[in-house]
């Protein structure tokens, strides 16, 4: 079985291409700058161990090209990995926001587009992208069935007290102002994986999930489902992140706008793009921030202690909520997995609680789950690399194979 996912963006769509039975990836890539003059598709393909990547630059006036031309690779007679696009058995589409009206994932028809439609409201960034992607598949690949994934469905597990707000209740009545939680996909495979890792029943598994990148999120994890989670309504709340604030006083909104005179699209524009790392010490990239500590930056080495402060204070919080029955924390994402620095950080002082690096380990790079705790260490730490497209892929084949479908 051979299953398409796409992610589509307001001027990009990535792709990849999944071989089920072996879970393997036939094919992968991005169409970028949709709609501008010049856009550029770069398309990766995997045969025998080996990668081949091939860069198409010119105009793509809508996302409809850019999948035609993505299609004619994928069945190219010399360069294809399938001979014709009838091979395709489903195409799964990462969606951010299902709001309360979904809570797994779904086949798309016409209620699931009005709802994707509706959750605008919520992710006006992402809703209307991920429904177009929808509907240029639908035109695409007439007849094949489509599977919408949504980031919130992992954090839909949550109890009530862990995701209402401290609100006069008729706004949760009305506006449905609740927490949702993203990164689900990523979370939701991380505990499937780490249940696996430890050779334990996913439906036992306690665990704390770090999701570190550009954006991040941290999620605790009980008894196999989603527990609590640091974002909230919308991607903005949590940990401190590459250009997001991260949580702060909502008392600093109205007063920002009012000395400023910012209007409420300027101030969403300054919590979600000028924030962050970016508004500490002006870079949104990690690497960038150790290489400026390095070079005496005071105010990169301060971005980086808000950071891990921020982790610290969630991952305490968290090892609470689960009474300090915890399997595994884990990191992942690209900060996650890559950054040995941010994981020792995040871990120092913390043998006390249970956690107890083996610093070696953490030093290596490697691309594979793996333990980077210390045999003693009473909560094994572990480094396990997301796959959120697998997720999907995973996702949409449970439901086209399931009875009902």
């Amino acid at each position: 079985m051979k299953i398409l996912v796409i992610n589509a963006g307001s001027s990009s769509c990535k792709y990849q291409l999944l071989e089920m039975g072996a879970q393997s990836v036939l094919s992968s890539g991005l169409v970028e700058r949709i709609g501008a003059p010049k856009g550029c598709l770069t398309h990766k393909i995997y045969k025998g161990g080996n990668e081949e990547k091939i860069v198409r630059e010119h105009a793509f006036p809508t996302h409809v090209e850019g999948m035609e031309e993505v299609i004619a690779l994928l069945t190219d007679p010399e360069l294809g990995v399938i001979e014709d696009k009838s091979e395709i058995t489903a195409i799964g589409h990462r969606v951010v926001h299902g709001g309360e009206d979904i809570a797994a994932p779904v086949l798309v028809d016409q209620r699931v587009k009005d709802i994707i439609r509706k959750g605008g409201t919520l992710s006006p960034l992402h809703n209307p992208a991920n429904l177009m992607g929808i509907e240029v598949a639908e035109k695409l690949f007439p007849g094949v069935p489509n599977v919408a994934v949504f980031d919130t469905e992992f954090g839909m597990g949550i109890p009530e007290e862990a995701y209402m707000y401290a609100l006069p209740y008729e706004l949760y009545e009305e506006l449905k102002i609740r927490r949702y939680g993203f990164h689900g996909t990523s979370h939701k495979y991380i505990a499937g994986r780490t249940a696996e890792y430890l050779g334990k029943p996913l439906a036992s598994l306690n665990s704390i999930t770090m999701h570190l990148g550009n954006g991040s999120s941290m999620t605790c994890v009980k008894n196999g489902r989603c527990y609590d989670t640091s974002m909230g309504l919308t991607p903005l709340e949590g940990l401190i992140m590459g250009t997001r604030s991260g949580t702060i006083d909502p008392a600093i909104i109205p007063f920002v706008m009012e000395k400023k005179k910012l209007s409420a699209r300027e101030m969403d524009d300054l919590l979600n793009k000028r924030s962050g790392l970016l508004g500490i010490c002006g870079y949104t990239d990690m690497r960038d921030v150790h290489s400026q500590i390095a070079a005496g930056n005071k105010r990169a080495k301060l971005a980086f202690k808000l950071l891990v402060r921020s982790i610290k204070k969630i991952l305490g919080s968290y090892m609470v909520l689960l009474e300090g029955n915890i399997d595994a924390i884990v990191f992942t994402a690209g900060i996650g997995e890559n950054d040995n620095l941010m994981r020792a950080a995040v871990c120092e002082g913390m043998e006390a609680f249970g956690i107890k690096l083996n610093q070696a380990e953490n030093n290596e790079r490697k691309s594979c789950a793996r333990a980077i705790s210390a045999p003693d260490s009473g909560i094994p730490v572990l480094v396990i690399p997301t796959n959120e497209e697998l997720q999907i892929a995973m996702a949409t084949k449970d439901v086209i194979e399931a009875p009902s479908f």
